[in-house]
């Protein structure tokens, strides 16, 4: 991306570290970062009406599953259908995708976050080589499509390319669906030494790594690459499925006697460098030490229900001083908000409660959510952004009210509330991206 011009926005509304502000003008400098913000502003520059949000991180997607998504709804016999046949007709689905295809499906995709509010995505990338597991002539082929999508959508992007090396706790073999993920530590760190360079100098993208799970990276072959990583950018952000299913758990325990989480923190110096994705099944002590830690969880709420994986914990988590963000995952769903109101409503029906994620009395949950979720996920793709603030990353996305279907509203806390659990009427306006702005028409 190049560098914008100075721009300044004025709008009417605009959610501050402080709380909601009025009549707000936002002056983005050449570096696409915040130069200035001024409350009670005479109008000057863009106009913005409705309600202006910090931008949202999206911060674990997989990008070739979202034109997989709905494709794999259909039952087999009954009682057998789970997240593990559903990865079988993934795998399946991936066989054949080439390099072209990956790119294509990515910047559709990521046009599609960036239009619903979206506005860094980090990219947990696997399949790294050609059909059969050759790798390509230039084994970051498929990454560099990733970066190049997320420059086509314009949205910014931490890519996390991922390494897998094993089929099963343990070090059991990978099968053959799996060739397209592989790597051994020495051909993982060439890789990313090979991307470092397409990372540099660019505001609009980071790097970090993502090794796949317990069940496909030894714990002993985790530390080798976290030391080696260390060796090259101890700054890397460090992402990894863990506890997602309850058999993973019970996978686990058969074969070491520990629980995933529980082994993960054991195992490396788990840090605020961490993003635990998912982290659905927790005990007490996993939870605790999970929080003490400083890693994010990164929840993926509609994926995480759509292949059965379960309700994570969220309210004793964050009781416990836990940090969140969310992510789209397979990307049923490409719209932040929707994450939020499922990862409410399911401790609602967990808890026969209501309004259980609110920050305290009188608090909104929708911005008590959405405000974890924007500090959370900037912190988890090494991003400087999540609040509009001088010095920041200068990410915001734009509230409208259009055709009402509702009474309309002149209080900005109450639309935001609506767009997390009534949206009816109510769209993101304007998605504005280290002070770039793209016409919406054009994102749809």
């Amino acid at each position: 991306m190049q560098n914008p011009t100075p721009s300044r926005w004025h709008a009417r509304f605009a959610l501050l570290p402080g709380g909601w502000a009025r009549d707000v003008l936002l002056e983005v400098g050449e570096d696409g970062r915040f130069s200035g913000i001024e409350t009670g502003a005479k109008p000057s520059g863009t106009r913005l009406d409705g309600a202006v949000l910090p931008g949202i991180a999206n911060v674990h997607s997989h990008a070739f599953q979202f034109a997989l998504a709905g494709q794999a709804e259909v039952a087999g016999p009954v009682g057998h259908d789970s997240f593990w046949t559903w990865r079988e007709s993934m795998y399946g689905f991936l066989a054949d995708l080439d390099p072209d295809d990956i790119e294509r499906i990515a910047t559709r995709l990521y046009t599609g976050l960036r239009a619903r509010g979206y506005t860094a995505v980090g990219e947990f990338h696997y399949v790294h080589h050609a059909p059969g597991g050759t790798p390509y002539v230039d084994p970051a082929e498929t990454s560099l499509r990733l970066l190049r999508a997320a420059e086509t959508a314009g949205i910014s992007i931490t890519l996390l390319p991922v390494f897998y090396e094993d089929g099963g706790f343990g070090g059991q073999p990978a099968g053959n669906r799996q060739r397209r993920f592989l790597h051994d530590p020495d051909s993982y760190l060439k890789l990313i030494e090979r991307l470092i360079p397409e990372v540099r100098g660019r505001d609009d993208r980071r790097l970090g790594i993502a090794p796949h799970s317990l069940r496909a990276v030894r714990p002993e072959r985790l530390a080798a690459v976290i030391a080696g990583t260390d060796a090259l950018d101890p700054c890397l952000r460090r992402h990894i499925h863990v506890a997602e299913q309850r058999q993973e758990v019970e996978d686990c325990m058969a074969w070491c006697g520990r629980r995933p989480v529980e082994l993960l923190l054991d195992s490396v110096d788990v840090d605020s460098r961490w993003c635990l994705v998912h982290a659905t099944h927790l005990s007490t002590s996993e939870r605790e030490r999970m929080a003490a830690s400083g890693a994010i969880a990164g929840l993926c709420p509609t994926t995480e229900a759509n292949l059965g994986d379960g309700l994570f914990p969220a309210e004793d988590y964050l009781a416990d001083g836990g940090q969140i963000a969310i992510g789209s995952d397979s990307h049923v769903c490409l719209d932040p908000a929707e994450e939020l109101r499922w990862l409410e409503n399911g401790r609602r029906l967990a808890t026969g409660g209501r309004t259980v994620l609110a920050n305290g009395a009188g608090q909104g949950v929708g911005a008590s959510l959405l405000h974890r979720v924007q500090t959370g996920g900037a912190r988890a793709l090494g991003r400087d952004g999540g609040t509009l603030a001088v010095g920041l990353d200068a990410d915001f996305i734009h509230l409208l009210e259009n055709d009402p279907v509702q009474n309309p509203v002149d209080d900005p806390a109450t639309l935001l509330e609506r767009w997390v659990f009534a949206p009816h009427g109510i769209h993101v306006a304007d998605s504005i991206i280290l002070g770039r702005h793209r016409a919406m028409e054009a994102l749809q």
